[in-house]
């Protein structure tokens, strides 16, 4: 039998997920990859080093697969996205990969925002996408006022999954959902924004070539390391880790929102047409072009999801994981009025203020570590709210939730959510949703499926939490407060 495929590269590991056509997982792998921060502000990953991880995780799902007798037939990415690096005529790496996260950008985003708002306004509407550090445009005006930094020998401009695809196709092509995301994409006529790449200084072929989600190229064997990955092997452009996180955990309907949090964290809703949000707080990416079933997915991202655990693990409990969230279940809904302003990372939405910090607020005599602890799981997920208030004015009211990343191992912060959002939480019985994703989408591009609702209903589900109708009224009063302090100016150092 034939397997699908699900290529997952992330920004803390590279997982790749096989399953059956009649969505049986048979096989999955991952492998870390490291994130090297040279100064403050800035984060980056060897492209090399994300190659070899993906091509090792490959093998092993190849040799689980040959094991029972099953070889893969189509791989189709997901990707995180707004990474950018330079390569050479031959595809070599001349820098690292520049992340998401990286905010060396930031002096650039704010003189553009002060001195050219029309433009700005203007790239908003064509791109869909907020102007900040993250995206490739803003990165490529630091390069283009840091010239020195610019190798000599630099040909094109690309992202890490762009990367991998010119390694197993030997061609530059990047999927419109991933192109949406670097902010140089006109997302409503699916090709390059003009005005943008001259602000950045590049031009239309130092870029690759903007392809549907489903385009298709046969593998032809050029990668010789992979034994168990035969020439012919399908190959899928996928889109971004957001966009497919939203299909993999099947929220297709009007309603189902999607919640996810891993490192950092995103709220989402799919569409059928691109939507702008006015004070631009929301962007809106490109999931399946099809002409008579097109799927967009709008939404806001966070800098602070997973990273916020970390930061407290690490700095303040100094304990591990379990008993850090221990703590935090001794506290009772609201923290007792302590609330924490979770802007660790500067913050993308509903902000997009890289300055942004964090702060803990209301701290009395009583207020325990415990209580630290809990304050900051509740602030991340009333950031996250205020986005999903945002969706709401345009979407329409969220009848559930659907939630993935890794916080969903916590049976407590999902539980906050519930009580916080006020609507059932459903979880999916495999938290691998990009990587599902991803696989939903290869099999409606190579026609086992004829939509993307039809693949949906493939998606298994596990527990469903149900807000606590006491903690939510708790919860009501606190986020009032939260928001009343995330409109005032002093958190922006």
């Amino acid at each position: 039998m034939n397997c699908f495929l699900g290529a997952d590269l992330g920004t803390t590991n590279v997982k790749i997920l096989a399953m059956t056509p009649d969505g049986t997982v048979v096989a999955h792998d991952s492998e870390s990859v490291d994130t090297l921060q040279p100064k403050p502000g800035c984060s980056e990953q060897s492209p090399v080093a994300v190659r070899a991880a993906f091509y090792q995780v490959l093998r092993s799902v190849c040799e689980q697969l040959a094991a029972k007798g099953l070889r893969p037939d189509v791989m189709t990415f997901s990707t995180a996205m707004h990474s950018l690096l330079a390569v050479d005529a031959a595809g070599k790496p001349l820098t690292n990969a520049i992340l998401w996260s990286d905010n060396r950008a930031e002096k650039q985003v704010d003189r553009l925002k002060k001195d050219s708002p029309d433009f700005v306004s203007k790239l908003y509407r064509q791109t869909t996408i907020p102007l900040h550090p993250m995206t490739p445009f803003s990165k490529l005006l630091w390069f283009a006022d840091n010239p020195r930094r610019i190798p000599a020998r630099t040909d094109r401009w690309i992202s890490l999954k762009e990367y991998i695809w010119h390694s197993l196709t030997g061609r530059y092509q990047i999927d419109f959902s991933m192109a949406g995301a670097t902010g140089l994409f006109d997302t409503r006529r699916k090709r390059w924004y003009a005005p943008a790449l001259d602000r950045a200084g590049i031009r239309p072929d130092q870029l690759s070539e903007p392809v549907p989600t489903t385009f298709t190229v046969e593998y032809d064997g050029r990668v010789g390391e992979l034994p168990g990955f035969p020439a012919g092997v399908r190959l899928v452009a996928g889109a971004s880790d957001g966009c497919l996180a939203n299909l993999g955990a099947a929220a297709i309907e009007p309603g189902v929102t999607t919640l996810t949090i891993g490192t950092s964290g995103a709220i989402r809703r799919t569409v059928d047409k691109p939507m702008a949000d006015p004070e631009q707080r929301l962007f809106c990416y490109i999931l399946d072009d099809d002409a008579d079933h097109p799927r967009y997915i709008v939404g806001g991202p966070t800098n602070n999801g997973g990273n916020v655990l970390q930061w407290l693990t690490e700095n303040l409990t100094l304990q591990d994981t379990e008993e850090t969230l221990k703590q935090a279940a001794s506290v009772p809904a609201g923290s007792d009025g302590l609330l924490f302003l979770p802007y660790l990372q500067g913050e993308r939405a509903p902000l997009w203020n890289a300055h942004a910090r964090g702060a803990y607020l209301n701290v009395a005599w009583h207020h325990t570590q415990a209580h630290f602890i809990r304050a900051a799981l509740e602030g991340v997920l009333f950031n996250l709210l205020t986005i999903e208030n945002l969706l709401a004015r345009r979407t329409g009211p969220t009848r559930i939730i659907h939630a993935n990343g890794g916080f969903a191992n916590s049976d407590l912060w999902v539980q906050m959510l519930a009580d916080i959002s006020g609507v059932p939480v459903r979880l999916n019985d495999s938290n691998e949703s990009g990587s599902t994703g991803a696989i939903l989408l290869g099999m409606k591009a190579t026609g086992l499926v004829p939509t993307l609702q039809e693949a949906s209903r493939l998606v298994g589900f596990g527990r469903t939490f149900e807000p606590d109708p006491a903690c939510h009224a708790v919860y009501r009063q606190a986020f009032q407060r939260f928001a009343a302090h995330c409109n005032a100016e002093w958190y922006s150092a």
